[in-house]
């Protein structure tokens, strides 16, 4: 094993001047951005999901249409499919103005406390976590990936 793989990269090493209560609350901030990351994550599925359920009332409608029951064929085409799912809103509507007026200003200022607190350096608490809980010399404990 090649000393390289023994020490942390660069970009994962703490700045000179950073101190440790920086660190500890840049890494607060990226786990709570990373939550934020789950629940867009979630909001996606549910887009995707709503959109599979209205594409399913098409059959449904075919269906209903098929074994003569023409009324509730068209209740359900008339009532529901297409239907908002919150006032004047699709999912989609719902995902733009949550990136607009939420994610994307949190990523944003996430983003700047990195570059003004840290050099723009990432994940400092977790790399320096890995560095204290990493036995040294161990194959599957090396700071960084074999080299290709």
């Amino acid at each position: 094993m090649s000393d390289s793989h023994e020490a942390p990269d660069q970009a994962h090493k703490r700045p000179p001047g950073v101190c440790d209560t920086t660190v500890e609350a840049l890494g607060a901030l990226s786990k709570a951005l990373e939550t934020t990351e789950r629940a867009r994550g979630h909001l996606y599925a549910f887009h995707q999901l709503t959109g599979t359920s209205d594409f399913e009332l098409d059959r449904t409608v075919e269906l209903l249409r098929e074994a003569g029951h023409e009324d509730w064929a068209e209740r359900v085409r008339h009532e529901i499919l297409g239907r908002n799912v919150i006032p004047g809103h699709w999912t989609f509507q719902i995902i733009e103005a949550y990136n607009t007026t939420f994610y994307e200003p949190y990523k944003a200022l996430e983003s700047a406390a990195r570059a003004e607190l840290a050099d723009g350096r990432d994940h400092l608490f977790e790399a320096e976590l890995k560095e204290e809980r990493r036995t040294g010399g161990h194959p599957d404990h090396t700071a960084l990936p074999p080299s290709a």
